[in-house]
């Protein structure tokens, strides 16, 4: 028992940050794409980021990848860093262009006016940047891509 609480199991926890941040983010990207879970789809979203937003198509198109496409290579562990930092950017634009002016909170109860507030982005944020820091981890395709071994952070093999 005192080992669950001594030992670092880093490469579990990547994995189910992995898992957590594509099964979140991939319906977002899905209403995106194709229109699932009440989305406009490819056209519709891209007619509101390009007329809209003011985005232009290929920044919208990459997100739209991103958030479908690239929340599955995520969850699988599939070039991991580069798909954290795309989640991170992706999620720093939708605080920048929408979310941020709406507040803190997210519209939970649809009580209030206007959209979403920035709340989810800061755990996209937190999430993205674990991933960045640390890779895929050892339950990843990349791990098997790579062949890379984990390496020990400096300082921290003593505990």
């Amino acid at each position: 028992m005192k080992s669950l609480f001594t030992q670092h199991k880093t490469d579990l926890t990547l994995l189910i940050i992995r898992i957590m941040l594509g099964v979140v983010i991939f319906p977002h990207g899905a209403q995106k794409l194709l229109g699932w879970f009440g989305g406009f789809g490819f056209e519709g979203t891209m007619h509101y980021f390009t007329d809209t937003v003011g985005v232009p198509y290929v920044i919208g198109l990459l997100v739209i990848l991103g958030e479908s496409l690239g929340a599955l290579a995520l969850a699988l562990g599939l070039f991991g860093r580069f798909m954290g930092a795309g989640m991170f950017i992706i999620m720093l634009g939708a605080m920048y262009f929408d979310h941020a002016q709406n507040g803190f909170f997210m519209n939970w109860f649809g009580n209030r006016t206007g959209g979403e507030g920035f709340e989810f982005d800061l755990l996209t944020f937190g999430l993205s940047l674990a991933i960045i820091i640390n890779g895929s981890g050892a339950f990843s395709i990349d791990r098997f891509l790579f062949k890379s071994q984990p390496v020990p952070a400096p300082g921290l093999t003593s505990f």
